[in-house]
């Protein structure tokens, strides 16, 4: 796992590909969420498809967060409009980033300790 959260222990984005996900060494098979201290099933295979109630686990630790990266496969999109207005409501930023980058970024982030959650879309 990768230290630097005062709560204790985050978790890292080991692998990816094949439409999953290693994460602190359990797989997590389709799109996921990634916390500092969870993971959450996303069931998002486009950015296109994704709808204000797939984001729920994040609007409920709003609070905790400061910055979202969204892996949006292979390649960037923008992120949906009402996704757009909850983060700015929450005083969250967002980067909207392939999947790869956003899991390598949401490490690096989360080993400095920020507060920093990845929706990722499985590629």
């Amino acid at each position: 796992m990768v230290g630097g959260d005062p709560r204790g222990q985050v978790q890292a984005i080991e692998a990816y590909g094949d439409l999953r996900f290693r994460i602190s060494s359990v797989v997590h098979h389709g799109s996921v969420i990634v916390l500092s201290e969870a993971t959450h099933a996303w069931p998002v295979e486009t950015l296109e498809e994704a709808q204000e109630a797939h984001f729920a686990p994040l609007a409920a630790i709003a609070d905790d967060v400061e910055l979202l990266l969204i892996g949006c496969g292979v390649s960037i999109g923008d992120p949906p409009h009402f996704l757009i207005a909850l983060c700015r409501a929450s005083g969250i930023a967002i980067d909207p980033m392939d999947t790869g980058a956003a899991a390598r970024t949401y490490n690096l982030l989360a080993s400095e300790g920020r507060r920093v959650a990845a929706a990722l879309i499985a590629v």
